[in-house]
């Protein structure tokens, strides 16, 4: 079981359904009383979303097998803990199920099987061949990160809502991959990643510019529906703060202190959830 959990990276799905939930209740600004059909549709776009994550992040160590052998030695199908053969039906099982239960909710908001489909076939590109090329996937993977949120609005019918989220979801998803690609520069032989063709010090540059530009987001719901007087206003604004010295300190020391410096990027990626949520009382 812990090395299933592992396998499918259980952080990051707990992570992927909640980002799902707090987008549909901020997209809605009506607190949690949503109602029992848009919690129900709410809560089966989450499972979704947490079914394609755990098939995305199985595929991921599928595929990357060798390279973690160097960069990853402790995954449980480097340790033989889990056969490569179980990974990949597993991976199947799991698509397949994050498709199923996104069906009654597409059925009622057509924008969820649209959001569903471009964020499976990117998840695919990215695995499949966009990975290899790089920046290409750093990009993608926020994407995919950005479309959580999205995909949340949309089975409330009000994905626009959240587009500002989605955006500083995807700029600070970016840097933390940027991030990774440093610190598994030396394993990463088949990929054209950043550092390795721009070197650490341009991979610094572009991290850090990505989270100025994240930061810069963060005060555009003032601009457009959040009133900073407001309870919403001034929770948002202190979590959001927080969040946003996270992601100054996970570019400050680039490019040494790897490890923390993408730990600290995901701390502050959870964080944000927070801030997100307070919108929902607005």
């Amino acid at each position: 079981m812990r090395a299933a959990l592992r396998l499918v990276r259980a952080g990051n799905v707990v992570v992927s359904f909640v980002g799902t939930v707090v987008g549909g209740v901020a997209a809605r600004a009506v607190g949690l009383e949503l109602g029992r059909e848009l919690w129900l549709l709410l809560v089966l776009a989450a499972a979704s979303t947490a079914c394609v994550t755990a098939g995305g992040n199985v595929l991921n160590d599928v595929l990357d097998v060798e390279g973690d052998r160097q960069n990853h030695p402790d995954r449980p199908l480097v340790t033989g803990a889990i056969r490569v053969r179980n990974a990949r039906a597993l991976a199947v099982a799991l698509f397949a199920a994050g498709v199923a239960v996104a069906v009654p909710v597409a059925i009622v908001a057509p924008w969820v099987g649209v959001i569903l489909a471009v964020a499976v076939a990117s998840l695919l590109a990215y695995e499949l061949r966009w990975k290899a090329r790089g920046f290409v996937g750093n990009l993608t993977v926020g994407g995919l990160t950005a479309m959580v949120f999205l995909y949340g609005g949309a089975a409330v019918g009000a994905p626009l809502v959240v587009l500002p989220f989605a955006a500083m979801a995807f700029l600070a998803t970016v840097s933390r991959e940027v991030i990774k690609d440093m610190e598994d520069v030396a394993g990463d032989t088949a990929r054209s990643t950043v550092p390795k063709v721009r070197g650490m010090g341009a991979a610094a540059r572009l991290a850090r510019g990505a989270v100025v530009a994240a930061i810069l987001l963060s005060a555009v719901p003032y601009l457009y529906y959040l009133d900073p007087r407001s309870v919403a206003g001034i929770a948002y604004g202190a979590v959001v703060a927080a969040a946003d010295l996270g992601f100054v300190v996970s570019v400050l020391w680039l490019p040494r202190r790897l490890h923390l410096e993408q730990t600290v990027s995901k701390g502050a990626m959870t964080v944000a959830l927070a801030a997100f949520l307070a919108v929902a009382f607005r």
